[in-house]
């Protein structure tokens, strides 16, 4: 089947469709009930274009849905009043999740994308205070503006860019972490973590090929030392192998590779069993300097 994926903006079909998958399974450990209807024969039609290898895509969708879930829910117990969800695509969690009526949740997107979602949703009701911005976050001016208006009206802020890092240029997001670390209000930063690799494994598997039209761009050698570099350091970080022990969904892999998977393994270092573990995952972020924030 012909290559389904056209622009970034595809890919949010693709997790939707993932997402849809997850919750009709009857140990799914999330439910989503707005996905199937988001996502559409567009989502299917996207990943059945894709090469067999790209099932461990798909469970990294459903591991990352629920490690943001719970970043939520801890944040929201600490005092965060917003989530400012950057990128937000076709995510349902102001709908799907038990949240606070007073929570302010503001999604920022494509024009297209925001469209499709208040049409889709029109008739269901969200459980705190939604808020659509239509933006290009590429529009530094109109993105600087937005934070502005967003870190005015708010105390404590956790900012959301799932599966959006990925797809931006180095220079991208060390002009965005200083955007988001510029605002006072601004706690924390959710953001995907991929390992080099993991950006090995992309190419050697199809996946680097299958979505030519939405190519990852941000493979920084040191991730963490890039972070500290524009001022933000990890508070938690998930990785998705021990999320999915923790939750009982191992990566489907076929039975052989699982067999070779244990027996290296079992023969590895400790420090070479930790990273086959730590090859990808969710961090949340904090302001490295505080006290200078706060001045």
């Amino acid at each position: 089947m012909k290559n389904q994926i056209n622009q970034v903006s595809d890919t949010a079909f693709m997790a939707a469709a993932y997402r849809a998958m997850e919750t009709n399974k009857p140990n799914a450990i999330f439910h989503d009930p707005f996905s199937a209807k988001l996502a559409g024969d567009r989502g299917m039609q996207i990943i059945d274009s894709l090469p067999k290898q790209a099932f461990i895509g798909g469970w990294s969708v459903v591991i990352r849905t629920r490690i943001i879930d719970d970043f939520i829910l801890d944040a929201i117990v600490e005092g965060v009043d917003t989530i400012l969800n950057l990128g937000a695509g076709l995510d349902t969690r102001p709908y799907r999740m038990e949240l606070p009526e007073s929570l302010r949740w503001i999604e920022v997107d494509y024009p297209h994308v925001i469209e499709l979602k208040e049409t889709s949703l029109s008739e269901e009701s969200p459980q705190c205070r939604l808020e659509r911005v239509r933006l290009d976050l590429a529009d530094v001016d109109a993105r600087r503006a937005l934070l502005n208006e967003v870190t005015g009206q708010s105390k404590k802020i956790l900012v959301l860019t799932e599966a959006v890092t990925p797809y931006l240029p180095e220079d991208a997001v060390a002009s965005l972490g200083a955007d988001l670390g510029a605002q006072k209000s601004i706690e924390y930063w959710a953001v995907d973590y991929f390992s080099p690799a993991s950006y090995e494994y992309r190419r050697r598997s199809g996946m680097s090929k299958s979505m030519e039209s939405a190519p990852f761009l941000f493979e920084p050698e040191d991730y963490f030392g890039f972070f500290s570099r524009i001022g933000w350091m990890p508070k938690e970080i998930r990785y998705f192998a021990i999320e999915a022990e923790r939750l009982h969904r191992p990566a489907p892999f076929p039975l052989l590779s699982r067999i070779l998977m244990r027996i290296l393994g079992f023969f590895a270092s400790p420090k070479r069993r930790r990273e086959m573990k730590q090859y990808a995952g969710f961090v949340l972020f904090e302001p490295t300097n505080t006290e200078k924030r706060e001045d």
